[in-house]
Order: C-alpha cells, then sequence, then structure tokens
C-alpha cells in the first residue's frame, strides 16, 4: 500500500508523524506523503516540521514523503504556491480538489492541472477537458477512501478512464480509522467502477513511487 494524502497534528489531523508513520507501517504500507494542508500563511512552518519524519527512513521499512495539499488558495495563485513548496523541498505536492462538499473556488482543479502538481486531490466534478490535461502534464486524480469526498469516485474514473489520465488511490487521513490496507485500497478503487485488474493495477502499481 502506498498512501500520497494524509495529515497530521500539523494541520488537522489527530497524529503526530512518528505514531502516523507506525499505524501506516502496521497496515503494510510500504510509502506515506505526510501532505498537511498549507496555503502562504503556513507553508514554510508546515514543511519545516513534517520534513523532519524523514528521521525514520533509515530504521523502518516505510519511505516518508513530507508534502503539502495546497488548500483554498485563490486558482491565481496556486502556481506560485506550487512553485515555492518545491524550493522549500516539499517531495509530494497535493491541491484541495473542487470536492463537492466544501467550497472550494471555481477554477482550483484546472489552476491545479495548468500548475503539474503531483495529485489532484479529491476533484469532484472535474470534466473532461480539465482530465485530458491531467494526463498531459503527469497530473494523477484521486479516487478517494474519505467519507464525503468520495461521493464524486464514480465520475472522476469515468471520466480519467476516457482521458487516459493517471489514477492513485489515497485515503485523505486524519484519524487512526482512515488509515486502510491494500485490499480495502482495491475494493474501493473498484467500487468507483473499476474492474478489479485496473483496481489491483493502480494500487500495487503506483504511479508516483515505485
Amino acid at each position: 500500500m502506498i498512501d500520497l494524502h494524509t495529515h497530521t497534528t500539523f494541520s488537522d489531523g489527530e497524529l503526530i508523524p512518528s505514531e502516523l508513520v507506525r499505524r501506516a507501517e502496521v497496515k503494510g504500507y510500504r510509502a506515506i506523503g505526510i501532505t498537511d494542508h498549507v496555503d502562504f500563511t503556513n507553508i514554510e512552518h508546515v514543511l519545516g516540521c513534517v520534513s523532519k519524519a524523514k528521521y525514520m527512513d533509515d530504521v523502518l521499512a516505510i519511505r516518508v514523503l513530507p508534502g503539502v495539499e495546497i488548500t483554498h488558495v485563490p486558482p491565481e495563485k496556486i502556481a506560485q504556491l506550487v512553485a515555492f513548496a518545491k524550493t522549500l523541498g516539499a517531495e509530494i505536492i497535493v491541491v484541495h480538489g473542487e470536492t463537492p462538499v466544501e467550497p472550494v473556488r471555481p477554477g482550483t482543479n484546472l489552476a491545479a492541472i495548468e500548475a503539474g502538481v503531483d495529485i489532484l486531490a479529491h476533484p469532484g466534478f472535474l470534466t473532461l477537458e480539465e482530465a485530458e490535461l491531467a494526463k498531459a502534464n503527469g497530473v494523477c486524480l484521486e479516487i478517494t477512501s474519505r467519507c464525503g469526498h468520495n461521493i464524486t469516485n464514480g465520475h472522476v474514473v469515468r471520466i480519467a478512464k476516457e482521458a487516459g489520465a493517471k489514477m492513485i488511490v489515497n485515503t485523505d487521513t486524519h484519524s487512526p480509522k482512515d488509515l486502510i490496507d491494500s485490499d480495502r485500497a482495491v475494493q474501493i478503487a473498484m467500487g468507483a467502477g473499476l474492474t478489479h485488474e485496473e483496481a489491483k493495477r493502480i494500487v500495487e502499481n503506483n504511479p508516483i513511487i515505485k
């Protein structure tokens, strides 16, 4: 299992990085992205903190990737913050997509894809044109296990398949109960409309981390 969208106490998660990583290790994770919520006001603090979680890399059988989830930033400012996150050493850059359960600004999906982020999280009712651009820019479209955000998983899969865009299963973990194993990830992907073979391929052959 590889999960590249999780949160800690450095934003709205319940666990400090060490406990999050340990619980993920018990679930059989091979890699985990710690991607706390950021905007221009806190990105330096958050990345400065979560980057220290790399201290576990040489003693645990799990790869820790510090990153960010750019959240509710005006679309016109997303590319600038993506570039800044890279200079700060973010290994995974996620943008909080236009989920129908939060008032995300219209245009966020497109701005994130144009900026070439790693993952567009819970992108809601993204368009075919956006998915085609995601394919061209190498942006992964998220299939999420998170309650609420996951109500558009079926739409995301249908549009992503039509466009030939890459997909990834993530948990958007905020608490211990949110972590899943690879079997559950396959079930979530199948529930969104993928075949068993397609779901296993997406879960086992992560398009970002090999």
